[in-house]
């Protein structure tokens, strides 16, 4: 058989569907597994790759010595040391101008600092977000790459021939140096924190305010696919609130109502903290989780804390519009607080995104997948330098047009004793943004007060700092003055 094309170090799940799907897109591919090396490798080849142009390295010096140069190494594996571990022993195998990938889920800290390393010994390096699950990467994932610019060409036939395609467009493109690729996917599963909890959140009302069956909510969730709500994510949520246990009861009613999470979500709300940024609705989506695994406590809790337990007394069906309205109005808040957090990283680290070519790659194959994409695409066409996202015309006008009914379920749902944490964190962002001043005067104030950290005047050029002597004697102040 001919050199590979590229080679993949990682059969779980992800790295042997990549390869499938390479293998299946006309690449010959070279295969290798850090674990159980002789049983992975072998079982696969004579498995699922049997009769395909796959070759098995039981090394990584065979495999290396599979590929055609330039190299590609594309990595599966944990993220973290075993990382760090498999790049340092690549190093010491490849050449001048191969490339090293990483498709795991990196911060992009490390990856910014692994693609300084290996490009000063003369390679080149890409940490690419992969997203879509086991499913996405073998029919056609999202692929957000980037690092080392002169990788791209040659990765690029590769990376759009196996991503999704929306009509002739594949969802994959350069997103930028270093890090890039691995922030705009941590973004990503941000967004998908965000889009979750908002859905369980409807679920959660449709349930304790108006006493839906799962069924019933289902058959909502299905209705609603088919309109500006439709995507992946309210698709599979109508599958699994039909789908029946053996004993034909709602198999969700049985599950544990304890969320994991694997670290991204943690990831985009320190981010947005280190950037200053107000990503308020994906932390609350972080924090749910959080609260959500302290199940035994929130049992004892609920025995001794008392709260109101109402249901909704308003027509049924209008209120179910109203919580479409809801979870649209604060899914368009998640996205704009998402932008803004790439927004102000591309500033910082000199990344110069093209906002509107992320939503293009988010639009299919990845978990947050939906016809909304389509519109914000439209907006950062119209405006790349766009502020906010609720800025844009057709965004403003929706908002507009869901807050009534917005207003009332974050209302309703205080009044029940319902939680809607990011319904009720997009609706005070919503309004905070469009607040022309907000208390913050007084906050500086008392900042001044007890630490003399200075304020600015409205009556002052900006950029000119005072500090007031707030305990004059006889209630006189004086004030000082510093030019910054």
């Amino acid at each position: 058989m001919a050199l590979a094309d590229i080679g993949i170090i990682g059969l779980a799940v992800m790295g042997e569907n990549l390869a499938m799907n390479m293998e299946n897109k006309g690449f010959i591919v070279a295969v290798h597994n850090r674990h159980r090396v002789p049983c992975a490798v072998g079982g696969f080849i004579n498995g699922r790759g049997a009769g395909k142009k796959f070759v098995g390295a039981k090394t990584l010096e065979a495999l290396v010595a599979a590929l055609k140069p330039p190299r590609i190494v594309m990595m599966m594996i944990k993220a973290g040391a075993p990382v760090d571990g498999c790049i340092e022993k690549l190093l010491g195998l490849l050449s001048p101008g191969d490339i090293i990938i990483d498709g795991g889920n990196s911060h992009f800290s490390d990856t910014s600092r692994r693609c300084a390393l290996v490009e000063s010994k003369g390679l080149l390096y890409i940490g690419t977000g992969v997203s879509g699950g086991e499913e996405g990467a073998l029919k056609g994932p999202s692929i957000m790459p980037g690092g080392s610019a002169a990788a791209w060409p040659l990765v690029k036939p590769i990376f759009q021939e196996i991503a999704a395609k929306v009509g002739d467009s594949p969802c994959c493109d350069w997103v930028g140096s270093g890090g890039a690729g691995h922030f705009v996917k941590m973004v990503h599963n941000g967004i998908e924190y965000g889009d979750m909890q908002l859905i369980c959140e409807a679920y959660h009302l449709m349930k304790d305010s108006l006493g839906m069956s799962a069924d019933e909510i289902g058959g909502v969730f299905a209705e609603w696919n088919k309109g500006e709500l439709c995507s992946y994510l309210i698709e599979i949520t109508g599958e699994i609130l039909k789908h029946k246990d053996t004993d034909g009861a709602p198999l969700v009613d049985k599950i544990l109502d304890t969320a994991g999470q694997k670290g991204t979500g943690k990831w985009t709300a320190v981010a947005a903290l280190d950037e200053g940024v107000a990503l308020t609705l994906i932390s609350e989506a972080v924090f749910s989780r959080c609260l959500s695994a302290a199940k035994d406590e929130r049992i004892a809790a609920s025995r001794v804390l008392e709260g109101p337990s109402l249901s909704y007394t308003g027509d049924k069906y209008d209120f179910i519009d109203m919580i479409r309205d809801a979870l649209f109005a604060s899914k368009i808040v998640s996205y704009a607080q998402g932008y803004a957090l790439m927004r102000e990283a591309s500033k910082s680290y000199g990344w110069d995104l093209d906002n509107g070519q992320i939503a293009l790659m988010w639009r299919g194959g990845c978990i947050i997948r939906s016809v909304f994409l389509d519109g914000i695409k439209a907006a950062f066409d119209k405006c790349p330098d766009l502020a906010n996202l609720m800025l844009d015309g057709y965004f403003r006008d929706r908002l507009a047009k869901a807050q009534t009914g917005w207003r009332e379920v974050v209302s309703a749902a205080v009044r029940s004793g319902v939680p809607v944490p990011a319904m009720a964190a997009a609706l005070i962002y919503y309004d905070g943004y469009r607040c022309e001043r907000l208390p913050a005067n007084l906050l500086q104030a008392q900042r001044d007060y007890f630490g003399a950290h200075s304020y600015e005047r409205m009556d002052s050029q900006r950029g000119q700092f005072f500090h007031t002597n707030w305990t004059g004697e006889g209630g006189a102040t004086s004030s000082t003055v510093y030019n910054v």
